[in-house]
């Protein structure tokens, strides 16, 4: 047994993995993942900005799509295509799991990260496109983003809430999802959502503000926010999904909305490499991991239920974090803004060098 097995079957996390590439789908690397134990996909702008801009695997396809359809078209065809062949390849996991894993993510253009309805026509043609139950339609936690959660799963639809930085905005997402969930129908067992909480990201942006404070006690709280975060968010996650009201949808079939951690492998080499892998752990979660940490967490990774162990001492830390002026609403505001910005700066250059190739493939 794997330990990305282990961690399901005796922790009940799902190991997702945080890349996708053409190269890994047509040569077998990504169903040599799924059966050591991956359980998911992920993608996002500047994932699929690497894999398109690197190499020529793309090519072949992209020349026949630019004869017909603009540029931006072309890449969402190279896209699906890519979200198509990934779904087939979870399927199996889909199904032997009843739906609670198996899934693909494909995230609706950055720039709607603050158009409601666009995020909704977007998601909707996603769905309505692919036409498969283990697609993820990521939707970011944005102000915008938050009536389009609400309005997806009222149609029954699964989604993937993405870039959510903070405890405030992540109640509002399991609100939204909640009360999607009231004003649906339909079949609530088939309803699925998961809630990706980042965690290096807020790492790195309290240690640089820690940085620029001159007090000793900021320096001794390096390194501590993002886990103590998480394990708050888990708490969040346990208390909303209780008490009367979603005790009236679970009878109906209803699922929880589970947390996901995202950005977890660890940017700063000072701290260990799997900082936000052993110390996530506990059931009704996931961890999207990319490739690097699985091979880490394989070698030396600890299996152990962590996620909501030293609570109280997450509540003291951040506590000692607003004592020193940090701000954690600020800081996932900030996060917020910074992610949005670069899918979109990802996303513009992908194009950029599509028209650029788009141009030499036809001059050629």
């Amino acid at each position: 047994m794997t330990k990305l097995q282990q961690l399901f079957r005796e922790q009940g996390q799902s190991p997702w993995i945080d890349n996708l590439t053409r190269g890994a789908i047509t040569g077998g690397g990504l169903q040599r993942l799924v059966d050591d134990g991956i359980r998911g996909v992920t993608s996002n702008p500047t994932i699929f900005q690497k894999a398109i801009s690197s190499g020529d695997a793309y090519d072949d396809q992209f020349r026949e799509l630019i004869k017909s359809m603009s540029v931006e078209e072309a890449y969402w065809g190279l896209v699906t295509d890519d979200i198509r062949h990934a779904l087939g390849i979870l399927r199996p996991v889909y199904d032997e799991s009843k739906g609670v894993d198996g899934y693909v993510s494909l995230e609706v253009a950055p720039s709607l990260a603050h158009d409601t309805e666009g995020t909704i026509a977007a998601a909707r043609s996603f769905h309505e496109t692919i036409d498969e139950r283990n697609l993820y339609v990521k939707i970011p936690a944005t102000a915008a983003g938050i009536p389009a959660i609400r309005k997806m799963v009222s149609e029954g639809r699964n989604i993937n809430i993405t870039l959510i930085f903070g405890l405030e905005r992540y109640g509002q997402v399991i609100d939204a999802y909640i009360s999607g969930l009231e004003a649906y129908n339909g079949d609530l067992s088939q309803v699925t959502s998961v809630a990706s909480f980042f965690v290096s990201r807020v790492e790195t942006e309290v240690d640089r503000r820690l940085d620029t404070i001159d007090d000793p006690a900021a320096g001794v709280l390096k390194g501590k926010a993002a886990v103590a975060q998480a394990k708050l968010a888990y708490q969040v996650f346990r208390q909303q999904f209780s008490g009367a009201r979603w005790h009236a949808l679970a009878a109906r079939g209803a699922r929880v909305q589970r947390p996901l951690w995202a950005s977890t492998s660890t940017k700063n080499p000072a701290y260990p490499d799997l900082l936000y892998v052993d110390n996530l752990m506990g059931p009704d979660t996931v961890n999207t991991i990319p490739d690097a940490t699985v091979a880490a967490f394989e070698d030396h990774g600890t299996v152990a239920r962590t996620i909501d162990a030293d609570v109280d001492e997450a509540r003291a830390a951040l506590d000692r974090l607003a004592g020193v002026d940090i701000e954690m609403e600020d800081v996932a505001q900030t996060l917020e803004d910074e992610g949005v910005a670069a899918f979109t700066k990802s996303f513009d250059e992908l194009i950029q060098a599509l028209t650029d190739k788009a141009n030499a493939l036809t001059s050629s």
